[in-house]
């Protein structure tokens, strides 16, 4: 996988014209992450240290995680990514 530019994907998504979560919603958000990444450590897939900044980002940018996700499918170059959103795939920012 391509290293990731946090501030490049940071730029893209602040371009992104999306509702932001408020502060309640971001701290629920982090709560929940905070529990995946442990069930994700427990099952010995622990995130690296890119991944954890990249979705450290994200909710510090309050993107939903409905958006999160399709950001993360973009980036990926998924088959299911919404190709209308203006994120760009990883092995294209090389």
């Amino acid at each position: 996988m391509a290293v990731l530019d946090i501030e490049a994907i940071r730029r893209e998504v602040r371009s992104l014209d999306f509702e932001r979560g408020t502060l309640a919603d971001v701290a629920e958000w982090r709560e929940a992450d905070a529990e995946s990444r442990a069930n994700l450590a427990i099952e010995g897939m622990a995130l690296s240290a890119e991944d954890e900044a990249l979705f450290d980002m994200l909710r510090d940018e309050a993107v939903p995680p409905t958006l999160a996700t399709q950001i993360i499918l973009k980036l990926l170059d998924h088959p299911d990514a919404d190709l209308a959103l203006a994120i760009t795939p990883l092995e294209q920012a090389c």
